[in-house]
């Protein structure tokens, strides 16, 4: 399988025809205070990326591990037999210094647009959203050597956990942009974006999946397929887990079928039930939620919509609170942009309940924009942290930001660059 070239894909995925559906008109006002200029912020790129064996189009934003050390992937660039490259998995010092760990041949993945998760020993788990087998995708591990040198030509030691596919088998296909998590079983939970059941062309419309660990093996079952109702479909994003071990995610919807929604899944037993917390309208509250959730202390949840609001909106940034039986839909702030795409990535949410998000063709100069949400009795206060030129400094950027102790921001930017393939970057208050 051949993927279609990031940018393609996102403008495809953007680019929906009118429909002429009845709307649910919401009347809550967006809870955010007027927008406030840029502060003194220090923007440093870290990493240039070159196209070669560093990787190129760094989509997928960066982790940080406890030891302050930054991963992430490149979707191409560096060796195999992938158009543009089959991708890399590299280390970033907060100084700068990159490290490649891995480069993808296609056999063992292709198009790793997800980021990596870190485990508590220290190795890295994700998903490639194309290559393996059946050309839709793998699940890897990648471990250090026994002697890790830190230079840029380390290799790590890949294992494929899962290959996805055919697309006909009804377990899902195609992993996207979600990063996987852990429970404190070790299971591993994530999503695919096609695949599954429903009637969402000849792919399906997606699932949520659990990896189970037995005796150096792995077990993959599927939770849940996405049908294209009322629940939604095409999770391009991940999931994220409650203490009680409930599941939640978004999709992105599909033409002909809805505006996307935000979803749980509950445990009972053998079985995962699945209730639609809300359904996007493309009105006040947006459309396309493709960048997933993130949950504060209190369990709420939060995230932003690649499209819609009100006008010269780029995407809403929403709030959704249980309350009762039920939870409240709120949202609190609409970045500007363009009809495009405003945001692809999850937020970010630091100690003290602040928000961190991007904007893919949003800023002064719309080739993307770093933003923080800072809450104050209620209500939400803007700061614009960095306006993207699209020249040495980066453009668009698509995967969620870090945040350090220090309050230092981090992430990618897919284009730009002195090579034009991207930079990795850091943001100092």
């Amino acid at each position: 399988m051949i993927p279609s070239p990031a940018k393609l894909s996102r403008l495809v995925s953007t680019c929906r025809p009118f429909r002429n559906a009845s709307m649910l008109v919401l009347s809550l006002a967006l809870a955010v205070v007027a927008a406030r200029p840029a502060q003194a912020q220090t923007f440093t790129v870290l990493h240039t990326f070159t196209g070669g064996q560093d990787g190129a189009s760094p989509d997928s934003g960066l982790t940080l591990d406890r030891a302050g050390h930054l991963y992430g992937t490149t979707t191409l660039g560096a060796n195999g037999h992938c158009l543009g490259g089959c991708g890399t998995v590299f280390r970033i010092s907060s100084a700068g210094v990159l490290t490649t760990l891995y480069r993808f041949n296609g056999n063992d993945g292709d198009f790793p647009q997800a980021n990596v998760t870190v485990a508590s020993d220290g190795v890295l788990y994700g998903t490639t959203e194309f290559g393996g087998v059946y050309g839709a995708g793998n699940i890897y591990m990648l471990q250090p050597p026994a002697h890790a040198v830190d230079n840029a030509t380390e290799t790590w030691n890949e294992t494929v956990l899962y290959t996805f596919g055919p697309i006909d088998n009804g377990l899902g296909v195609e992993p996207w942009f979600g990063s996987l998590i852990f429970d404190h079983a070790g299971n591993i939970y994530g999503t695919a974006s096609a695949g599954g059941t429903g009637h969402c062309g000849t792919g399906g419309c997606g699932a949520v999946y659990k990896l189970t660990p037995s005796n150096g093996a792995w077990t993959y079952s599927v939770l849940y397929r996405f049908t294209c109702g009322t629940d939604g479909a095409t999770p391009f994003s991940g999931v994220i887990l409650d203490p009680a071990g409930r599941l939640y995610g978004t999709t992105d919807g599909n033409l002909g079928c809805d505006y996307g929604t935000i979803y749980q899944l509950v445990p009972a037993g053998l079985t995962w039930t699945e209730i639609t917390l809300h359904q996007f309208q493309s009105q006040n509250d947006g459309s396309e939620p493709v960048g997933g959730l993130v949950m504060d202390a209190e369990g709420n949840l939060y995230g932003i919509t690649g499209n819609g609001g009100s006008s010269g909106c780029g995407g809403v940034v929403y709030e959704l609170i249980p309350q009762g039986n039920g939870w409240t839909f709120t949202p609190i702030y609409c970045p500007a942009g363009s009809p495009v795409g405003g945001s692809e990535s999850a937020m970010t949410i630091d100690a003290a309940g602040n928000l961190y998000g991007t904007t893919v063709y949003g800023g002064a100069h719309r080739d993307g924009s770093v933003f923080k949400l800072t809450r104050n009795n209620g209500s939400w206060s803007y700061t614009d942290l960095y306006d993207f030129t699209g020249g040495a400094d980066g453009g668009n950027p698509i995967g969620a930001v870090a945040v350090d102790a220090n309050g230092n921001v981090y992430g990618t930017a897919s284009d730009g660059g002195t090579s034009g393939k991207g930079v990795a970057w850091k943001i100092t208050p």
